[in-house]
């Protein structure tokens, strides 16, 4: 097998998923385009080599539809040449297409690729695609699906998470990535996004409220609790009829934030990095992808780091850096719970709380924060996992060269 390399990776910054966001007037073609002309400038490698780029991205449709990576590849310069692969896994498709065109190098189909990922959440609404286990009522029954922050709160209700320890990892995201912002963890990854004459839109992570305390959160109320009222509570406990009464503990202050973003990851053969002159930085070891029960939904990133790690022969004393997507603070928490480790271990520059979740290219963010973060401390070994929706979760291992 061929070991498939990470040579670069870049990000935008994220920006307010709102109408008055800084990124809001960019397409997200425009915002996927200029990452990839970053690439391209920074690493400087021959186009022609390139064998293909694979986008995630989540709500595929309208500016977003119609294998936008394609087009943000041309738009970028790349020529007509490469062709462009669309992937949804949810929540996890920007690392899927990471794992996706690594696979193909480590199966000795391609020699250089880009995996990326793009959601513009402020031009294309969360859940405007639809689908199947939404709205048709044969499918919803059979799943028992319900809203996401329901089955985060199922989460913090059948594994003992009360609001309080909610609030307190939620300030503890803001912390971190307030800290890691002050001391340019960042630095080397951020691409200013400007308008078409030049203008800076934005060069900072636009979401964060590092002032944010505990008691700020606990005057929040409850995001989910009429929701559940209404019939999702009844929903879910047909799944979980151990549960009496829901605890509803999440609300916008310690959930991930909606937001607009970008990344790409350059990755290739050794071969290749030699041949444009490239430094490895990683090495992917290995991913996996698992289901769970579609209905709590959110409880999979564990299960999927075990697997991770057992195909990969290491186990989690091997891992330095931990990266788990801030979906909900509970799923955070469960993790921790399930993997027996302590929460100053996982997300230690801070998440998508603090930061924002911009659906199809956080996977792809976090693999690159998990390679800068091991390139800061010296250690070997990265894990990064994501929860989806529906009932996934993916999981990826980096070893730093």
């Amino acid at each position: 097998m061929t070991d498939a390399f990470i040579y670069d990776h870049v990000r935008s910054p994220r920006g307010r998923g709102k109408k008055d966001g800084s990124l809001h007037t960019i397409t997200p073609i425009d915002l996927l385009s200029q990452v990839l002309v970053a690439v391209r400038e920074r690493n400087e490698f021959d186009i022609a080599d390139l064998d293909d780029v694979v986008t995630g991205c989540v709500t595929a449709v309208g500016e977003q539809g119609g294998n936008i990576g394609r087009f943000a590849a041309i738009m970028a310069d790349y020529t007509d040449e490469v062709p462009g692969l669309h992937v949804n896994r949810f929540c996890a498709s920007g690392l899927v297409a990471a794992n996706y065109a690594a696979a193909r190098i480590m199966a000795g189909q391609a020699d250089m690729m880009i995996g990326c990922g793009v959601e513009s959440m402020s031009r294309v609404q969360m859940g405007f695609d639809g689908g199947a286990w939404l709205f048709d009522p044969q499918v919803t029954n059979k799943i028992g699906s319900v809203l996401q922050g329901i089955s985060a709160d199922m989460i913090a209700t059948k594994y003992g998470f009360s609001r309080d320890d909610c609030d307190e990892y939620a300030v503890l995201s803001q912390q971190r990535a307030k800290a890691a912002w002050d001391a340019g963890h960042f630095k080397g990854a951020i691409l200013p996004i400007r308008d078409s004459i030049g203008r800076t839109m934005l060069d900072h992570d636009e979401h964060m409220r590092p002032g944010t305390s505990t008691e700020d959160l606990a005057a929040l109320k409850s995001s989910f609790n009429d929701m559940g009222e209404l019939g999702f509570n009844s929903v879910i406990m047909q799944k979980y009829p151990e549960i009496e009464r829901m605890n509803h503990v999440h609300h916008a202050g310690n959930s991930s934030g909606i937001v607009d973003g970008a990344s790409a990851v350059l990755l290739g053969t050794e071969e290749a990095g030699k041949k444009h002159d490239l430094k490895p930085r990683a090495r992917i070891v290995g991913f996996a992808d698992v289901g769970t029960d579609p209905s709590i939904m959110l409880t999979g990133p564990g299960k999927s780091a075990r697997k991770a790690l057992e195909r990969a022969g290491l186990t989690k004393d091997d891992i330095d850096v931990w990266e788990v997507n801030e979906a909900f603070a509970s799923v955070v928490l469960r993790f921790c719970q399930e993997m027996d480790l302590g929460t100053d271990k996982v997300n230690v520059n801070g998440g998508a709380i603090a930061m924002g979740h911009p659906l199809g290219a956080t996977g792809n963010m976090l693999l690159g924060t998990a390679v800068d973060e091991l390139e800061r401390t010296g250690g070997r070994y990265a894990l990064v996992t994501l929860c989806v929706a529906g009932g996934m979760a993916t999981a990826t291992i980096i070893e730093r060269v």
